[in-house]
């Protein structure tokens, strides 16, 4: 399409100059503020300051605790999913990824105060639950880590199954046969053979589940409340209640940090496995 590689740069150098002014600017002044000391210079004290402290280190490791676990389940039922879909016919192929992309055009909020008509002392779970005699007094659902789980799940599943059904039909259609009539049984065969082919689907789709679940601030801040923190309601409490740029700063710094982990794990994880698939 371009002749050359410099009129391709030429081309793509005023997005990358526009994106770098609003973006990359702004980003590195307000992370830099967490490496300067008050005399001027460059320092971590700002970082082992924040990690010193129990609470911190509480709400950073229930922000990565339910960030893993989330991406995790959304996996293993995105996998279902998508496979269910990708054997359709292809009207109802497309149906049910409409039904699966619909949840991502309501608002995360509407979505997330839906929850707490479902989970809440008088709602659907807790009067099925007395209903079925499982237990006599409501229970306590809202504002824990429970809630948190189940609000981001619903949130960010249909990401996940969505990248998995394009990795599925990219997938050859006789792959999964040719295993089977090599006398392969359906963990081997998913193990061996799916997993190798759908790995980008996956590291994809784990990628932006695991980071929405660090970004999210609406669902964990109101299914968990003031009492059930993550490092993004955290990172609001810093800034206005506590006015403190700095420890906001350092939170910013490592969800970022964070992101960027899991992706790098995830495509690790993926091209050892496919190291390990080809030696002898």
């Amino acid at each position: 399409m371009f002749q050359n590689r410099a009129e391709a740069l030429a081309l793509a150098l005023p997005a990358a100059l526009f994106a770098a002014a609003v973006f990359l600017v702004p980003v590195v002044i307000l992370l830099s503020d967490g490496f300067r000391s008050s005399a001027g210079g460059w320092t971590i004290s700002a970082y082992t300051d924040f990690f010193s402290n129990s609470l911190n280190q509480t709400v950073f490791l229930r922000t990565l605790k339910l960030g893993a676990l989330v991406t995790v389940v959304s996996a293993v039922i995105g996998y279902a999913a998508a496979f269910a879909i990708v054997s359709l016919e292809p009207g109802a192929k497309g149906r049910m990824t409409g039904l699966v992309v619909l949840p991502l055009m309501i608002s995360p909020v509407a979505r997330t105060y839906a929850w707490i008509v479902i989970l809440g002392r008088t709602g659907i779970v807790n009067q099925a639950f007395q209903a079925l005699g499982i237990t006599e007094v409501p229970l306590r659902i809202l504002f824990s880590e429970t809630a948190i789980f189940i609000g981001l799940l619903q949130l960010f599943l249909p990401l996940m199954i969505i990248s998995l059904i394009s990795a599925l039909e990219n997938m050859p259609k006789d792959a999964i046969p040719a295993a089977r009539v090599l006398g392969a049984n359906w963990f081997q065969v998913f193990w061996k053979v799916v997993l190798p082919l759908t790995k980008e689907g996956l590291v994809i789709g784990g990628t932006l589940v695991f980071t929405g679940c660090l970004t999210a601030y609406i669902t964990p801040a109101i299914l968990g409340g003031s009492k059930v923190l993550m490092l993004e309601t955290l990172l609001y409490q810093q800034v206005s209640v506590s006015n403190n740029f700095v420890s906001a700063s350092v939170i910013a710094f490592i969800l970022i940090v964070m992101s960027f982990a899991a992706n790098i794990l995830l495509k690790r994880v993926a091209t050892a496995r496919n190291k390990m698939r080809s030696r002898p």
